[in-house]
């Protein structure tokens, strides 16, 4: 790979990229090592095949294999939240926010995007970073919270892949 001297370039092992790739590359990276204790899958998409979470090596593994083999992790969509994960999910923000809404208060009205939960009743906005216990849950149940999918750099999951709780 070649370069113009006013491209930006970094290096990933042994591998020189453009600042862009090696952006797309840590952001993967991320969301896959914070799925890895719930079961991730990825596929390999240059050679095609799926790779179960306990087939990833280590994290300097993984880096290389999104970078040379374009590893994209298997997620959901934030829409095909069933109607019991978001029973869950209103559960788990009113025991741990002690917001003044009982779950069947938030019902309908809880609206989510990529950066936080609405509550249409009370007008607030939860945002996702002020609420670390939420990725937890959201990574648990492979859910695309950062907008990969849209930026193909994450498949959508055939539905039933994955078996949550």
């Amino acid at each position: 790979m070649e370069f113009s001297k006013q491209e930006k370039i970094h290096e990933i092992g042994d591998a020189i990229y453009p600042t862009d790739m090696k952006e797309k590359i840590n952001l993967v990276l991320v969301d896959i090592c914070g799925r890895l204790p719930y079961g991730v899958i990825a596929k390999n998409c240059k050679n095609k095949f799926d790779v179960p979470a306990n087939l990833l090596p280590d994290v300097i593994g993984i880096k290389m294999l999104i970078a040379e083999y374009d590893l994209k992790p298997y997620l959901r969509p934030m829409s095909s939240m069933t109607e019991e994960e978001q029973q869950q999910l209103k559960k788990l923000i009113c025991e741990h926010l002690n917001s003044g809404y009982s779950e069947d208060e938030w019902s309908a009205w809880l609206l989510y995007d990529k950066t936080g939960i609405k509550n249409g009743i009370g007008g607030e906005t939860f945002y996702f970073y002020e609420m670390p216990f939420i990725y937890d849950w959201l990574n648990s149940h492979h859910f695309d919270y950062r907008g990969l999918i849209e930026e193909e750099l994450a498949l959508e999951a055939p539905e039933n892949m994955y078996k949550v709780n």
